[in-house]
């Protein structure tokens, strides 16, 4: 199987609007004119640097949904996580996240540096920057097999805000 990467993710909401309005407002997706005829309550958004065709559909069941019982109660999907490529833009998401009342936690794992948010309908998904292939070290490694707290000034003064992540990793050299 020669699966690479993920290339879009469908989610149900209650609202489609406030998910259009949050996914937009909140980090920079934009909607994509593509919803088919007779799908009134669907949305497709692309990631602002994306070049994938879309990177999220929104299909709307109505405001009698209940909330995701998954990890709670049932199985079901944790989180998506989605990359930036500088930790100059990562901070910038977590100002807005926080800004938004949708920031829900940050971790250091080592080789990533994520923040962790909740859309409106709580839903839960991960910013992340990775550590460059030719910046990764031994210390870096080991890191994964614990979560720490995130400190940005700490992670932008060794890397640099403006480091280009996951290079030789996720993106090509």
């Amino acid at each position: 199987m020669g699966i690479h990467r993920l290339n879009h993710a469908v989610l149900f909401v209650s609202d489609l609007a406030r998910s259009v309005d949050f996914y937009t407002n909140v980090l920079g997706f934009r909607r994509i004119p593509m919803t088919p005829d007779g799908f009134a309550g669907a949305a497709f958004l692309q990631a602002p640097d994306s070049t994938n065709d879309h990177d999220l559909g929104l299909f709307e069941i109505g405001p009698g949904a209940g909330p995701s019982g998954a990890g709670r109660g049932t199985v079901g999907l944790y989180h998506l996580a989605w990359e930036v490529d500088t930790l100059a833009e990562l901070e910038r998401t977590a100002l807005a996240l926080s800004e938004a009342g949708a920031l829900v936690g940050t971790s250091d794992h080592g080789t990533t540096k994520s923040l962790y948010g909740k859309d409106p309908d709580g839903l839960e998904f991960e910013i992340v920057w990775l550590i460059p292939a030719d910046l990764l070290d031994d210390a870096a490694r080991d890191n994964r097999k614990r979560i720490r707290p995130l400190d940005l000034r700490r992670e932008q003064a060794r890397y640099g805000a403006d480091t280009r992540g996951g290079v030789g990793i996720s993106t090509p050299v």
